[in-house]
């Protein structure tokens, strides 16, 4: 048995959608403002939220299958259930999630939301008494790298500085600068 339940128009807040106000979310808050348009109920700022839009009390909170919803978070929770529907909690994880639409089939409750998930992948065991393949070569030395470069190449020049050089030209421009002070 379905339920009809009765429909209502989409409740905006005012301004939602301009894009000159596009801070303005979809979720619905109460206009507080004094000068509001849509807390005045002008027409065609669209409709507000009612009590005029209940649900008959037969059938609210009721799903559409005609039977009340019930949230279940664990196994447990379906014991004494009968004639309900049966939402899972979200934050319900793979196994309890699986063990609980096991006992609502069996028990004959029909579960709204099954989340169908994919076979689980076996991993591969990587064999350690493999060695490594012979024709990979060991990679070369930095140094030698070096030597192989063209002869006019900026790095083979500031590699052909010595640390010797370095340091005697450091103590050259140390002694310059000293010379201009005085």
């Amino acid at each position: 048995m379905a339920i009809k339940k009765r429909k209502h128009p989409k409740f905006l807040r005012p301004n939602y959608g301009r894009s000159s106000r596009s801070r303005i979310k979809l979720a619905w808050r109460r206009p507080r403002g004094i000068d509001n348009k849509k807390r005045l109920k002008i027409k065609y700022m669209g409709a507000s939220p009612s009590i005029g839009y209940r649900q008959p009390r037969a059938i609210r909170h009721f799903h559409p299958k005609g039977m009340p919803e019930v949230l279940v978070q664990a196994p447990a929770d379906l014991e004494g259930l009968n004639g309900v529907v049966i939402r899972i909690a979200a934050g319900v994880g793979r196994l309890k999630r699986a063990a609980i639409e096991k006992l609502a089939a069996s028990k004959g409750l029909h579960v709204v939301f099954i989340k169908k998930y994919p076979a689980k992948v076996k991993r591969v065991k990587k064999d350690k008494s493999r060695k490594a393949e012979p024709d990979k070569k060991p990679a070369a030395p930095a140094a030698e790298v070096k030597k192989e470069a063209p002869q006019g190449s900026p790095a083979v020049q500031s590699s052909a500085k010595t640390s010797s050089q370095a340091v005697s030209q450091a103590q050259q421009s140390q002694q310059h600068r000293h010379d201009k002070q005085i």
